[in-house]
Order: structure tokens, then sequence, then C-alpha cells
């Protein structure tokens, strides 16, 4: 659930434009636009990282909840939740000097899903093939000056560009407020769900909220139809799609990798633990499914006690941690001869990977696969197509074969690297360090 304060704070947009018919509506949000504005040096967006960081994002993003009326105060004066303790979830900030000004996480799927899959279908996005991420906690510096064309605008930029580029995703959904909905409908093409209007979202206080949907590719194609002939100014097609953000700062990465985990053991206790008690409050199921996102032993002793029953057990006799990751490569199938299919790795182990490919397999089909891990890495691994996907046959679980090869060496001790990398920076160094 969002809050916009700085870019509909006109008496008109906020007051009269979602009552407008479409067509109208559209036109009121477009004469929001001043896209031609420079930004201030002094103005960067980048990932939170650190505690200070993270803090501020927490504490800017309670304040919106709280005026909004989306949440009541919280006694530590933040606004976290279980996702964002998530490898796979990334806080985006802006930053105006040394102060928070702008914030909006995107939480990508994991063993413990979305938050607005609590109570909107996401089965028809899953079926179009691709990674999902939820944009959620957005909110922006009130007082601000210009917080439109300074924050709003471009940090939605920022977010859109780290999805797609960074974070591997294909489509984004947001449950928001249905006074809120027509922002993200007109400036950028979401279509609601195919579900009506929740009363009641227990995740923003019992608020009311619509699910919506972007298929980042149609997307694109909504900008070029409704901007590409506007003026610069008025021209998002061109401002997301072509224009350069040199305020911009994204993680760097040695690797093919598609997250930035930033939740070390210390800030896990810190946050969830100290500052809040969020971790107070889960259920035995996410207790559990916590341990196995964190399977490393220096995560244990700030993570609930699991529960000592059979599940635990079951829990225990897990084994290859997988890894989300982006890797181009060349499958080259023993049958038929001769026969090439590009793929892309997103998902890795140390005995499997999945990958979509460019045509279709069947189960069964051997070969070998040239992958490009990242800064001088590579390997070739011979493979067999060990299962489909759900929904399509261009997605693969591929098992490794000949574990004693020297190609085999290279692929565990990329997966190594992974695991020893408890969070970005981190596996920034343990990649340097192996490469030496």
């Amino acid at each position: 659930m969002e809050k916009l304060p700085g870019y509909l704070n006109t008496g008109f947009v906020e007051g009269i434009a979602d009552l407008l018919p479409k067509r109208l509506r559209a036109l009121a949000y477009g004469r929001a636009l001043h896209l031609d504005k420079p930004l201030s040096k002094k103005i960067v967006f980048k990932l939170a990282q650190t505690k200070e960081e993270l803090e501020a994002c927490f504490r800017l993003l309670h304040d919106a909840y709280v005026s909004a009326g989306f949440m009541k105060p919280a006694p530590s004066g933040l606004r976290v939740t279980l996702y964002h303790a998530l490898p796979t979830t990334s806080t985006l900030m802006c930053r105006y000097d040394d102060r928070v000004v702008g914030t909006v996480s995107l939480i990508r799927k994991s063993k413990l899903g979305f938050p607005m899959q609590r109570i909107f279908d996401l089965e028809g996005v899953r079926k179009e093939g691709g990674n999902m991420a939820e944009v959620s906690g957005l909110a922006i510096e009130r007082h601000f000056d210009d917080a439109d064309s300074q924050i709003l605008i471009p940090l939605l930029k920022f977010m859109y560009e780290y999805a797609e580029y960074r974070f591997d995703t294909r489509h984004l959904v947001i449950a928001a407020h249905p006074r809120h909905l027509g922002f993200y409908e007109n400036l950028f093409g979401f279509e609601r769900l195919d579900q009506p209007l929740v009363e009641h979202y227990d995740f923003v206080d019992g608020m009311a909220a619509v699910g919506a949907h972007l298929n980042l590719a149609k997307g694109r194609e909504f900008l070029r139809e409704k901007y590409a002939h506007q003026r610069p100014d008025k021209n998002l097609y061109h401002y997301f799609v072509a224009a350069a953000l040199p305020n911009s700062q994204f993680p760097h990465r040695r690797f093919h990798t598609t997250t930035d985990p930033v939740m070390t053991p210390e800030l896990i206790d810190y946050f969830f633990n100290q500052r809040t008690q969020t971790f107070s409050s889960l259920s035995q199921r996410e207790i559990m499914l916590l341990h196995t996102v964190y399977d490393l032993p220096e995560y244990k002793f700030c993570l609930p006690l699991l529960p000592d029953n059979p599940s635990r057990e079951k829990l225990r006799s897990r084994s290859h941690r997988r890894f989300p990751v982006r890797c181009p490569g060349r499958l080259r199938l023993s049958q038929p001869e001769s026969s090439n299919v590009g793929l892309t790795v997103y998902e890795c182990s140390e005995a499997v990977f999945c990958a979509h490919f460019d045509s279709a397999l069947t189960v069964g089909m051997s070969g070998e696969v040239d992958i490009d891990l990242g800064e001088s890495w590579r390997c070739t691994l011979p493979v067999r197509v060990s299962r489909l996907g759900k929904h399509s046959n261009r997605v693969a679980m591929l098992n490794i074969l000949d574990a004693d090869s020297e190609q085999h060496q290279q692929w565990t001790k990329f997966v190594s690297v992974l695991n020893r990398g408890r969070v970005s920076e981190e596996l920034d160094e343990a990649t340097r360090l192996v490469s030496e």
C-alpha cells in the first residue's frame, strides 16, 4: 500500500482527478509532470544498506503510513515487516545530503511469498512466466520542496531500472488504496487484477485495497504510445526508457546475481528483535520458512527458535541451497546433433540449476552447457533435463553430471562463493578473494 504525498499534493489532482472520467483523469495526471527540471547534485538514489539508512527508511515509511491512516503509531517509530528481513527484498531510497527523503521496496517471491498473496490471486500473472516483484512501502517526505519532479518520479524510474535490469523482474504487482490506483493506471499502464475491491486488508490496518499488475514489456509499449510524441517535460517514455539518471548508484556485482541482500545477523537482530518485536508474532510456519531462507549457522542466534516437532526434522534434512542468478549460456544437445539452444539460468545450486530456454525441451535430453557466471567466470558442464516447468516446456531444471570434472569444480566454487556471501558486499569480497 502506497502513500503519494509529494506528487498528488495539489488540490486539483488530489481532490478531483480520481472522480473524473478515464480520459480526463489521464489529462489531469499528465499535467502534473515536469520532467525537464535538473536534479540537485545533493540527491542520490541507491539501495539502503547500512543500519542508519534502513532505519531512516523505516521511520519515513512509519510516519507516512500513520499520517495516511494505514497503521497506528508504533512504539519504535518504525514500520518493519517480516518481508524486510528477507534477502529477496530490496529497500531503495532517495537521499538529499545526509537525509532520507524517499523510499520504496521491491519484494520478490520467496518461500514466504508476497504480502498481497494473502488476499489477491496472482496465478494469472504467474502463468505468463518470469519473475514477479511486489512494489511496497512507497513514502516521500511531505515537506520536501518540489517533491514530484525531484523525488517521486526519479525514484520510480530508479525502481523500474532496478526491477528490470538488476532484479530480473518481468512483472510488478501492487496493492493500492482505491484513491491512489489511478496514479499507477494512468501514468504507467498498470492493469487491475480480475478481483473485486478488498474492503479490509490487514497488512495496512484493515484499509481497502485494489490489486494491479504491470508486465514491464507491455508497460514500455504503453509509455511509448502515450508519451513518445509529448514535449520533453511530459515525455515519460523517453524519461523512463532512454534518459540517464546520473544521480543513481547501483550496487556493484562480480557475478550475475539478481538480489542484493543487506541483512547481516546483527542487522536482523537489531530491527526485528531489539527495535521492534516483529519476530515475536510469527507463526510456526513462518519461523520454519525463515530458517530455510537463512540456513547458515551465524544467523541462528537472531532467528526465533524452531519448534521441536517432526517438521523440524524434515527441515534439517533439506540440502542444496538455491541462489537467484541471471547467467546467460548455451546448451549443446547430444540429440539432435548440432542443436544449440540459448538459455538464461535463473536459479542454481551445487547439483542442479533452473533456466529459461529459447526453444522447447523434453525430459531426458542431455548435452553440454556453457554458462557465463560473471566477470571472467565461465564453465562448461555436462547436464541432463530432469524436469520441465509447470506452465512452460521452455523452463526446465537440469542435473549436473560428472561431479569429478575440473569444470564442475569451477561451478562448485561459484556456488560456494554465493553461499559464503551473506550480504552483497561480502559476496563481492568473497568473489575477489577466490579470483586472486
